[in-house]
Order: structure tokens, then sequence, then C-alpha cells
């Protein structure tokens, strides 16, 4: 393998370490004046991030990690970037490469998002940060404080966003063809939990993985082949955020863009009772937010996720006519004129169609979410999705994951102390733990 360091160094004494800050702005000194990147996560999508970033002219990748080398595909990736050292601990990696690097992506479980990009932050890098942020709601609010304050670019991968048919449903809620919003429904069939009982298994640990570093700072699991790693974490309250964070993450965005939606009063769920391991395999969450200029008074937003989601009982608002079908997953906006249906990654459809028949359709065009991060950077573009914008709208997801914890109930929601006021069981799911690795 080219250019790989496996050194130890000296880890720092907590999770989070203390880094000199460089200041905003400070490029590294790449000799053709290109933004020199690293990427830590570099297989699944990981593998997605590593290849759009990198195919811009104005990139130099410097830096892979992965704690897996054969599924990060460490061999092929150093071949095609032969300037690059690669590494397993990305720790090493931000230590060793430090002001050569100007921007890191971070595609990994999401139980290591906040440290690593923590890291990267603290060393003056500007972050390409996957959804759905971060596992804990904690963590995306002192991502967004920490990213302002340092005047950081960031990006969340949230690039359904920056597509023409999203960009096009927040067009046309504001300009009001719906009337004012009083209900949001959004859904996804994917089955991301777990209802079953703790592994009990172990397995022989692949040579090319570093078990104890894909851990990272979440307790420790004995490795289960095909369990944990390398796809089925996010079923696992240790280390992802379940279908919330998969797919709620994409399908929550336009609703809260368009509708200009902030911190929520309240939310409640309906699921199974917790396990203490694995998120629901079905849920349903509930939101109450202050009404916008875009809404009604008595505006409802809710979420189902899981087999036969939208689980309703012949629900007016998402029963359609002439025979169409709502989508696998998408969302409705049920308005004072009209219903619109945005399926994932598709146009919009509107009920009736004569809310939209005569209208022309506007100038709207897709954008390229990785050119974006990268132009903002150089100061030609601004992110759609930056920690500033992302982070409320993780805090919202990770909200209802916490409620999913406490189903049946309603938890109300001090988003300015951060705290929930009803239920002081619910508040240190609001907070991560982080194990010394």
């Amino acid at each position: 393998m080219n250019n790989t360091s496996r050194r130890n160094f000296i880890k720092t004494s907590g999770a989070i370490g203390s880094f000199f800050i460089l200041p905003s702005g400070l490029r590294a000194k790449s000799p053709n004046g290109k933004i020199c990147t690293a990427h830590i996560g570099t297989g699944g999508k990981g593998r997605i991030d590593t290849v759009y970033l990198a195919k811009h002219d104005n990139v130099e990748v410097v830096g892979l990690c992965d704690v897996d080398y054969s599924h990060g595909k460490i061999d092929t990736w150093s071949k095609q970037f032969t300037s690059a050292t690669a590494y397993q601990d990305y720790r090493e990696m931000l230590a060793e490469l430090g002001d050569k690097i100007d921007a890191v992506s971070i595609s990994t479980p999401d139980h290591t998002h906040y440290p690593a990009t923590m890291d990267a932050m603290e060393r003056g890098k500007h972050v390409y940060l996957q959804k759905p942020l971060t596992h804990k709601l904690e963590e995306a609010r002192h991502l967004a404080k920490f990213a302002k304050e340092k005047g950081l670019t960031t990006q969340m991968g949230i690039q359904n966003q920056s597509r023409e048919a999203y960009r096009l449903a927040r067009h046309y809620v504001q300009e009001g063809i719906l009337g004012k919003i009083s209900k949001v429904y959004v859904w996804s069939f994917k089955t991301w939990g777990y209802d079953g009982e703790p592994f009990k298994e172990k397995s022989a640990i692949p040579d090319t993985l570093d078990w104890n570093l894909w851990l990272g700072t979440a307790p420790v699991h004995d490795y289960v082949s095909k369990v944990y790693h390398p796809g089925q974490w996010r079923k696992l309250l240790d280390f992802g955020c379940g279908t919330l964070g998969d797919m709620g993450i994409h399908i929550f965005d336009t609703p809260f863009k368009a509708l200009d939606l902030k911190d929520p009063k309240w939310v409640e769920a309906d699921c199974r009772a917790p396990n203490g391991f694995g998120h629901a395999e079905k849920n349903m969450v509930r939101y109450g937010f202050k009404p916008t200029k875009y809404t009604t008074d008595d505006f409802t937003f809710t979420w189902w996720d899981g087999t036969d989601a939208p689980r309703h009982k012949n629900n007016p608002d998402l029963m359609l006519p002439n025979g169409d079908e709502l989508p696998k997953q998408g969302a409705v906006f049920v308005g004072e004129n009209g219903r619109m249906v945005l399926p994932h990654c598709s146009m919009p459809t509107f009920y009736p169609e004569s809310v939209i028949e005569k209208l022309p359709k506007p100038d709207i065009e897709g954008v390229d979410h990785y050119t974006q991060f990268l132009d903002a950077i150089e100061g030609k573009d601004q992110t759609l999705a930056g920690f500033d914008y992302s982070g409320p709208l993780a805090e919202s997801l990770c909200l209802g994951v916490v409620a999913c914890q406490f189903p049946g109930k309603r938890l109300k929601w001090n988003a300015k102390k951060m705290k929930v006021t009803n239920l002081p069981e619910a508040n240190p799911h609001l907070k991560g733990k982080y194990r010394k690795f």
C-alpha cells in the first residue's frame, strides 16, 4: 500500500482534544493552489462522497482514512490518488497531515460524526459531513455553534436538497399556491430498527478491520460478522439514529426549509417499548411547532417509518383521487387550497391540478451539492446545508429519536435551555458518552 502510515501517536486525554485553531480562510500550502482534501470513511456512501469531491478540478486528495482497508477500498484509492497518504485512524491522519489539509469529508457511522468533525474543525478544517449530522442532539448544537464561531465552511450530505425537484417544491410552497399549510405528513417504508434481543455471538475480526477504531467513542461490543459493520449499525442505539436518521433527515428537509420551521415546542412518539439496544422497527412521531408565515396556527407535522408507512385509517389527507397511490417514501403538504405530494427524489404532484396548471414553470435548476461546498470554501458561493441550517434540523430529528424511547408521552421542549421540561429522565438521552479509545 502506497504512503500508508500506521504509527502510534499520543492520544488526547478525552474523546475530543484541544488543538490550535488556524485562522479562518487559511489554505493549505498546496504547490498548485488546489483545495487539499482528506476523507474519513471511504467505503459505502464515503466512496460516493470521495468520488464527487475529488473529481472537482481544483481538488487534490492528500489523505484517505478507513478503519476497514477492504471495505474502504484503500488499495484502490491509493492507486488512484498516488500523492495521498492512507490511514486507519482519523486522529493520526489529521495530526500528521496538519496544515496540508484544507477540507475534510466524513462519512462514517453516526456515532463517529461528532468526534471526527470536532477534531477536524478544531484544526481549522472545513467539513463536508454526512447526514444525519450527529448521533445526539447536543452534538448538533455544538457543531453549529463552533463552525459559526470559527468561520468555517460546512455542508451536510443531504444532496437531494440541491436537486431541481426539491428546490421547485420549496418555491411553490413559499409562493403560496397551496395557501397556508396546516399539516405535513412524511414517511419512509424502511425499517432501520431492531426489535430482537442483543447479539450474543462473537466473530473473528477481519485482518483488514480495526474493530476498536470502528467502535471509537461508543461502548464496547463484540464484533459480530455482518451485524454492526458494514451496514446494520443504523438499527442500533449505540451507533445510529434508525430510519429517522437515514431517511427522515432527507424527507424532513424540504418541509423545514420551505416552511421556515424552527425548534419544536413538543414531540411525541408511538412505537414499541424501548429495549435498550435497538431502535423500533416501526415508529410514528408527531411534532408541534410555532406557526410561521407559511403555516396555519394549528400546524402539525407527522412522521412514520417501517412497513406500510404511512399507517393511517383512511385519513382523507392521504387518500388520492383517480386511483393514484402514495410513494413508498416522501411527503404530503396539506394547504388551504390543495395538496402537494412530494415523492423522495421526484417531482411534486398537485391535487387539484388546477392550483398549478396555469402557472409558468420558474427558472429553477438543480445545483451540485459537492461543488457548492468547494466553491463556498473559496468564497464563490454559500452552502445550502451548512451547520447553521442543518444543525437545528438535526436537533429536531434527534429529539424525535429521544421521544421514541418514551412512547406515548409528549415531551415539552425548551430549545433555548436545550431541555425537556416535563420529563427529566429524557434529558440524558440528549447527550453522548464518549469512551476513550
